[in-house]
């Protein structure tokens, strides 16, 4: 079976990433915590006049690359991949993509290895990928296409809402997901 797992979230700790280096960078400006995080885009939880901050962690050079792996996340990959699924890390790049492409490569090779960066697909549109499931912290994803995949909700603060998709943590995933 195609599984499609989304980087930022799921694999790559976007949340604590980005709050580590905003402490560290800004140590004297207001933050979110992740239990307060409402919008899946961290720029939206903060006020515009610090949204040009917000913007030069993400987009900084070596960000992508240093997130720490979510708890559990590169074990269930490879135990997936041992199963016999057909496991691909299925990203979005941002707009401006001058690091985050390159870093995302990068990241991968760095916890998986060189061979497991032939299961990148990158595409701002989700939709149009092939696969019977979707892991993604992204409460809605919309493209040009129905998508043929099931989204698999990663389980964030962000996402409460939603209420009619599977949730999934690395705590729980055997249990979600029943094969």
């Amino acid at each position: 079976m195609i599984i499609l797992v989304d980087q930022d979230g799921p694999l790559a700790d976007f949340e604590k990433g980005f709050l580590d280096a905003w402490r560290t960078q800004f140590p004297n400006e207001h933050f979110v915590p992740l239990h307060q995080r409402r919008t899946f885009y961290v720029r939206d939880d903060y006020p515009k006049e610090l949204r040009d901050k917000v913007e030069s962690i993400y987009f900084a050079p070596r960000f992508y690359l240093n997130l720490p792996p979510v708890n559990g996340s590169l074990e269930a990959l490879k135990m997936l991949v041992e199963l016999g699924h057909d496991v691909r890390i299925c990203t979005s790049p941002l707009s401006r993509y001058e690091n985050c492409v390159l870093e995302k490569y990068q990241w991968v090779e760095k916890h998986f290895d060189r061979d497991f960066t032939k299961r990148i697909v990158l595409s701002k549109d989700k939709t149009i990928i092939r696969g019977k499931l979707l892991i993604d912290d992204k409460p809605v994803i919309e493209g040009g296409e129905t998508a043929e995949w099931e989204h698999i909700l990663y389980d964030c603060s962000y996402n409460q809402e939603v209420g009619n998709k599977k949730r999934l943590t690395w705590a729980n995933w055997k249990d979600v997901l029943v094969f």
